[in-house]
């Protein structure tokens, strides 16, 4: 399937509307998502069916969430800060997961790219300048969407217990701000609990 056609799909539509444009992470989180559910041989969880572990913040990740149906409100979608763009995703049908790590060189843009992507996250580029870099960086979109799977990630099978799924529990008072919190996310001060945010202050 071409990127063009690709990019009609309603599938993809969702992960920009949701991301809020298209761009080389978005492809990249679409075609990891994507690969990941096959090999599991699951579908969107509707529920906590699937848990997703991703390694960045970046704009992968926004597209894991839409094709995955995991997302931290269901406590099925866990953020480590590590900074790579992975994927972990688990089935908790049959108890698999797979990672697919993105390989080194693969998002590599070109210099002229890589210079207007500077000029653009510093607010320094003309009109001309931010149309070109719009033009490189959909173009690149496109070819992530494209490349043989073997040229972007490494995939290896997962058999790590899966994560516990997401606790609900009645809040509790902070001791110091009274705002309510989950008891397991409270730390102790003396002979009281606390929040973590007073923790920190």
């Amino acid at each position: 399937m071409n990127a063009q056609t690709i990019m009609e799909t309603k599938e993809f539509k969702k992960c920009e509307d949701f991301h809020g444009h298209v761009c080389p992470g978005l492809s990249i989180g679409f075609r990891a998502a994507r690969e990941g559910m096959k090999r599991l041989r699951e579908t969107r969880a509707a529920d906590e069916e699937m848990v997703a572990v991703v390694e960045t913040d970046a704009c992968s990740a926004d597209a894991v969430q839409v094709l995955t149906g995991c997302t931290f409100g269901k406590g099925n979608f866990i953020y480590k800060d590590y900074g790579k763009m992975a994927l972990t995703l688990f089935s908790r049908n049959t108890g698999e997961g797979v990672r697919l790590a993105l390989k080194h060189g693969a998002l590599d843009l070109d210099p002229e790219h890589r210079e207007l992507l500077q000029k653009v996250v510093a607010g320094q580029a003309s009109e001309e300048e931010q149309s070109r870099f719009d033009q490189l960086h959909l173009r690149r979109s496109r070819d992530i969407l494209e490349l043989d799977l073997e040229s972007l990630f490494q995939v290896q099978s997962v058999s790590l217990p899966v994560p516990e799924k997401a606790k609900v529990e009645p809040s509790q008072a902070c001791a110091q701000c009274g705002e309510p919190v989950m008891p397991s996310k409270m730390e102790p001060r003396g002979s009281e609990k606390i929040c973590r945010g007073c923790a920190r202050d």
